[in-house]
This record gives C-alpha cells, sequence and structure tokens, in this order.
C-alpha cells in the first residue's frame, strides 16, 4: 500500500546508463504536500550506488508544481535518461 494520496503522482525514476563513459546516474522526481498547503517538487539525483544530492522547490498550486514536473520529466529524457 502506498503512503502517496490518490491526487498525487507517484514518483519517477530515470536512469542513464553508459558503460562506455563510466556512467551510472539516477534522478527521481516527486511532489508532495507541505504543511502549509503548497506543493513541492522533489528532485533527487546522483551516481548510482550513491546517497546523491536533493533539491525542492515549493509551488502555490498544484497546477504550478505538475508543469514544473513535466518540465524536469522532459528535460531527462532529453539528456539520455530512461524512466526505469
Amino acid at each position: 500500500m502506498s503512503n502517496t494520496p490518490p491526487s498525487l503522482p507517484p514518483i519517477r525514476h530515470f536512469r542513464r546508463i553508459d558503460a562506455s563513459s563510466n556512467m551510472a546516474r539516477f534522478y527521481m522526481l516527486s511532489l508532495e504536500p507541505t504543511l502549509f498547503g503548497d506543493v513541492a517538487v522533489f528532485r533527487h539525483w546522483g551516481r548510482i550506488g550513491t546517497l546523491g544530492r536533493q533539491a525542492a522547490t515549493f509551488h502555490a498550486s498544484m497546477a504550478e508544481a505538475e508543469s514544473m514536473l513535466e518540465r524536469q520529466i522532459k528535460r531527462r529524457r532529453r539528456r539520455g535518461y530512461r524512466e526505469s
């Protein structure tokens, strides 16, 4: 059973692996409600096998947050990441 409310999209997982250039990266995106009524877009990225880094941006509405999420998904795909 998932802890994600039904109105929020699931966590999106991406990977970019290229053995010839020793590249093995991950990228995760999710939307989370905040205590103040905003919606946060969480980004977590790094080399597979490490803790990586993370950042969050806060948006006043779900529509704003979903727009940001879609922009990030398109950007990852342009850079060679594949959803896993």
